[in-house]
């Protein structure tokens, strides 16, 4: 198993990243092509706002423009075909985390 996090241009982009993972039925239903659990984040905070003594904004909260997801790979040896560009190497288990596994130790 495998962990890795990634920042995505957009969450029309992931999306479309995120359907390439799977095979249509012929009802029409999505079926994933190998096993993998996926938590979307969103727009993350990268900086919070600072305030001064007196409650006055010192700086703005900053916001990610990019469209953040964890994911938990299993029996993958690398990354999906095309998700590799869009990996964010974190130095540290960032803000989410899969029941207790460490990112740092599961990294791809």
């Amino acid at each position: 198993m495998n962990i890795a996090k990634y920042a995505f241009n957009s969450k029309e982009q992931f999306n479309a990243k995120f359907e390439a993972l799977h095979t249509e039925d012929k009802e029409g239903n999505l079926i994933p092509d190998f096993k993998f659990s996926i938590v979307e984040l969103g727009h993350i905070v990268l900086a919070d706002a600072t305030f001064d003594e007196d409650g006055e904004e010192l700086t703005e909260t900053v916001i990610s423009e990019r469209y953040h997801i964890d994911a938990m790979w299993h029996g993958q040896e690398d990354h999906p075909y095309g998700w590799k560009s869009y990996n964010q190497d974190l130095e540290s288990e960032g803000m989410h985390g899969f029941a207790g596994l460490s990112y740092l130790k599961h990294k791809f």
